[in-house]
């Protein structure tokens, strides 16, 4: 088993490494739409007590895919490589429709499997985490 981390990718929030391969299969860890380095979430606004206030899930989910696709480079595997995608929103009525027109213009050529679910939160102020599956022949 080997691990990654990509020096493009915001750090994780806990005890896990970016992806980890296990034979032909590269499993990543939920991602989400922060920016390494940074404290603001692109398309966030917090109030004084750090919780949302406003978000652009269109600007999220840009951020989302770009950091997706830092961290499969750094594991050695593309964006065409993805076969299984799990996403999770924190507001599935106001945000799917949006969420899935960006979606298609990001997945139009590789089109992995994908089961979208709404969660009530994500462990940061955040409204939408992908957990991805890629396949990498070795």
């Amino acid at each position: 088993m080997s691990v990654y981390q990509s020096d493009k990718a915001p750090e994780p929030v806990g005890l896990y490494p970016h992806a980890r391969k296990v034979g032909d299969l590269l499993f990543l860890s939920g991602v989400g739409p922060r920016e390494k380095g940074k404290k603001e979430i692109p398309g966030v606004t917090l109030n004084d007590s750090g919780e949302i206030e406003a978000y652009n899930i269109e600007k999220q989910c840009h951020s989302v895919f770009k950091n997706v696709r830092d961290i499969l480079e750094a594991s050695g595997a593309k964006w065409g490589d993805l076969v299984d995608v799990t996403v999770f929103l924190t507001n599935m009525k106001a945000d799917f429709k949006t969420f899935n027109k960006i979606y298609a213009e990001y997945f139009q050529d590789v089109q992995p499997c994908r089961t979208t679910v709404e969660v009530n939160a994500l462990p940061t102020p955040i409204a939408i985490e992908l957990k991805c599956i890629a396949y990498i022949k070795t």
